[in-house]
């Protein structure tokens, strides 16, 4: 019996020691940390609006890695775009972040938006149960107004691959043309094509949309958002697609809510990336996922 729990002991130590080598967050060179889940790694740049510049499963990236603004990585804006038009507000998506490391936790925090009165805020973490990247958004209201707000996250993907998602419809959005959605068992489609215009829709999802680009399968899990909750003109689900066969936005969104002064709201998004596999372009991995 004692020699049973020295080798268990040994064991679980031996354990902790693995689980602390496949799960670290990292700080790195200018401004930049690196969080890594056995065969998946991020790179966040807290200097440049603690975009999320890569995420990686072993050496196969599955986001854009443009070299313009506005083409690359993943942000974090708030919605209806229609409170700042255009371009992003800088305190959100490029102005420098805060970062420090709590608990196995990165904890960024943003510049307050003297123009709008808001706070971004975001801890990035792993899930030790299933390997998920954990994002956890906060919009603090700083402005001594009563204000009405939504998250709004923004992945960039190159143009080549299926993404796809649960709904049985979709609409054109922002004014611009639709996408060639196809719809099967109440999925809809979109295999990705080129055109020399800006497109996008808006759908209502049940909380998960997923991408694969024939190497690696990337999913995101949020929350459902029921009728009425989607901010005005904008929906819980978005994809748009740039011109030309260069990038696509992976987009979903959080409840429209009603923030006193000093309040804020919290919205999470967990993001999952596996090895692309199967012929069913990831569905069934999906479905596992969501069980």
């Amino acid at each position: 019996m004692k020699k049973f729990r020295i080798l268990f002991l040994l064991l679980a130590v031996a354990g902790s020691s693995f689980m602390a080598k496949a799960q670290e967050i990292k700080a790195l060179e200018n401004s930049q940390y690196s969080i890594t889940s056995a065969d998946v790694s991020l790179l966040i740049d807290a200097a440049k609006g603690g975009k999320i510049l890569s995420f990686k499963y072993k050496d196969k990236e599955v986001l854009n890695q443009g070299r313009f603004p506005n083409s690359f990585g993943s942000t974090f804006w708030t919605s209806p775009q229609a409170q700042w038009n255009w371009p992003p507000v800088p305190e959100y998506d490029t102005k420098p972040y805060t970062a420090e490391v709590k608990d196995n936790v990165l904890v960024l925090t943003g510049e307050k938006s003297e123009r709008f009165g808001y706070r971004v805020g975001k801890k990035l973490h792993v899930c030790p149960n299933d390997g998920a990247i954990v994002i956890t958004y906060t919009i603090f209201n700083e402005s001594g107004e009563t204000r009405q707000v939504a998250p709004w996250e923004i992945s960039r993907v190159p143009n080549g691959g299926v993404l796809f998602f649960q709904a049985d419809a979709v609409e054109p959005a922002n004014n611009m043309k639709g996408l060639p959605f196809t719809f099967s068992d109440g999925i809809a489609w979109y295999q990705m094509d080129e055109a020399p215009e800006n497109r996008k829709i808006n759908a209502d999802g049940t909380g998960w949309l997923a991408f694969n680009n024939g190497e690696v399968l990337f999913v995101k899990k949020f929350q459902d958002l029921e009728a009425g909750q989607a901010a005005p003109a904008e929906a819980e689900i978005q994809i748009y697609a740039n011109p030309g066969k260069t990038f696509v936005e992976v987009e979903e969104q959080g409840p429209y809510t009603t923030l006193q002064p000093g309040e804020s709201v919290d919205w999470t998004v967990r993001w999952y990336l596996l090895p692309a596999e199967g012929a069913d372009n990831g569905l069934e991995a999906v479905k596992k996922l969501l069980d």
